[in-house]
């Protein structure tokens, strides 16, 4: 008979990792999750990484009392044989094809990012081959489990995911918790006091109403924002949203929609610091590289502070907090991405939305939003045609629906660019698009 839980973390290289293992060391010590069995599991690529964050890992739980068994494998079929939860925090092709991403639409005045815009969209490509490699597994291996979602870009896998995959999942983000945790420093209170009503899509998401203690706050947040004060994540540039766009918007805007609403200025931003400092990939890699130098110390038994700097707060609380919430069956409320199935009236049944729900063992219930203000709805309903057009274009290796989706993208917004960009980026990365296999050759014979 089965003693405790087996949890798996795909991408456990990475270094976010101590962040989600601190969160199960805590679970496992307050008695809300009796794991028995971790594995961190990664590819020959990331070997090595693997096992000097699987060791600090080791060290963190021997340090806690925790007591429970941590496991460095390439093997992922092996790890995932019934295993009870399954998360993946993984980047396929590392943090240069990120760079790549970030650095090639660039060259045509367009935001390189790693999760919006071409960057985003190549992401997408890349991952959806490896994700549905995955979901055959766990329908194999272990078809009860659930899979927590947290590869970006985020919504975009998990409507993969919920389409194609066949199993249990949910998609999750660190933005919608941290604007909450944020909101909550504005009025000096605990979280727990906060909720924000969100509703839209993973990385274009907004917080519709802001309450406190019951109290219907939002318009004293936006004030704050107006004030320049931030909610934004640390990855996002730190300027403030003009204040004509809150007070049209009337709502909290995730950080990330400043791409959209103040374009121009990020393509500047994006392209002076692609000069100066680097890319944010570029800076990331130079944060990971001191990071893995710590987590080789020996004697460092808990998370470093300087994690904080690469840009993941709150993934182990959000993360944890989920997989808790499934397993103890507790209702809680958690912001994350799941089917639409009429929860956002303007949008199809079928696709994937960032919205609160109450978790229970069998899934999250949303809570009905019906139709979105004018101010949103248009461009939530642009962004999840693209997000459709993108699911098929990574699932089928559709040129023409890739083409369709960047051209409609409103960080391409431009057909002759469209297929510019793309066509460099499939040619970039093609040693991780077999999807796209026959249609690379077409183009590289063409150049």
């Amino acid at each position: 008979m089965k003693k405790g839980l087996k949890i798996v973390t795909i991408g456990g290289g990475s270094s976010y990792t101590p962040e989600i293992i601190e969160g199960f060391i805590q679970k496992k010590l307050e008695g809300k999750l009796p794991i028995e069995d971790l594995y961190l599991v990664d590819v020959e690529e990331g070997k090595e990484k693997l096992e000097i964050v699987g060791n600090l890992a080791k060290r963190m739980v021997e340090e806690s009392g925790a007591g429970f068994n941590v496991h460095l494998t390439l093997d992922r079929r092996a790890a995932l044989k019934d295993a009870d939860f399954v998360t993946t925090q993984f980047r396929v092709g590392l943090l240069d094809a990120r760079i790549r991403d970030e650095r090639i639409p660039l060259k045509y005045d367009l935001i390189g990012q790693e999760t919006n815009g071409a960057g985003g969209f190549m992401k997408a490509m890349r991952t959806i081959p490896v994700i549905l490699d995955i979901c055959k597994d766990i329908r194999e291996l272990c078809p009860d489990a659930w899979l927590v979602n947290f590869t970006n870009p985020s919504g975009i896998i998990t409507e993969t995911i919920l389409k194609h995959g066949g199993v249990k999942a949910i998609g999750l983000c660190n933005v919608p918790l941290g604007m909450q945790v944020k909101c909550a420093k504005l009025f000096d209170v605990d979280p727990s006091r906060v909720y924000v009503e969100f509703a839209g899509l993973n990385h274009f998401v907004f917080g519709r109403k802001v309450y406190v203690d019951g109290i219907d706050r939002t318009q004293e947040v936006i004030d704050k924002m107006k004030d320049g004060k931030e909610i934004s994540m640390k990855n996002i540039p730190n300027f403030s949203f003009p204040s004509h766009i809150l007070d049209a918007v009337g709502m909290i805007p995730a950080g990330y929609l400043k791409y959209y609403y103040t374009r121009e200025k990020m393509v500047e931003d994006c392209k002076r610091a692609a000069n100066e400092e680097g890319t944010r990939g570029e800076v990331v890699k130079k944060v990971e590289d001191e990071l893995f130098e710590l987590y080789k110390d020996v004697n460092l038994k808990v998370k470093p502070k300087q994690l904080e700097q690469r840009g993941g707060a709150h993934y182990s609380e959000a993360a944890v907090n989920l997989i808790d919430s499934l397993y103890n069956d507790d209702g809680a409320v958690h912001f994350v991405n799941v089917r639409n199935n009429g929860t956002i009236s303007d949008l199809p049944d079928d696709v994937a939305i960032e919205c609160c729900c109450s978790v229970h063992k069998w899934g999250a219930q949303p809570f009905n939003l019906g139709h979105l203000e004018l101010s949103m709805r248009g461009q939530v309903s642009l962004m999840k045609a693209y997000e459709e057009l993108t699911v098929q274009a990574g699932v089928n290796g559709d040129y023409n629906s890739a083409i369709k989706a960047l051209a409609i993208n409103p960080l391409v917004n431009d057909g002759d660019k469209a297929k510019a960009v793309l066509d460099d980026m499939l040619i970039a990365n093609k040693d991780y698009l077999p999807q796209f296999k026959e249609k690379i050759a077409e183009l590289e014979a063409q150049r």
